[in-house]
């Protein structure tokens, strides 16, 4: 078990009793891993664990590349397809 005052506090109430949130549906099981995403246990708050602030801005940007480069890949793979079928 990990220690609980291993996060920072929690920037709404204050606790330390932050647990570690494994999946999310913004990131899987990834994104919450490369923000240190926590979870207090007496309110709530989701939060990056080691600066004790918002994680919003990342769920953000992490959001938009993540679509971006899905987006490339599918519109490369039509592209290659026109391709294939023109020749």
């Amino acid at each position: 078990m990990q220690n609980p005052t291993q996060y920072a506090p929690c920037p709404k109430c204050g606790q330390t009793n932050a647990k570690k949130v494994g999946y999310t549906w913004w990131g899987g099981a990834l994104g919450p891993r490369m923000f240190t995403h926590v979870k207090c246990q007496s309110c709530g708050t989701q939060y990056n664990g080691k600066s004790g602030q918002s994680n919003q801005q990342n769920i953000i940007i992490y959001t938009v590349v993540s679509f971006a480069i899905a987006f490339c890949l599918c519109g490369g793979l039509a592209v290659v397809g026109v391709l294939l079928q023109n020749q």
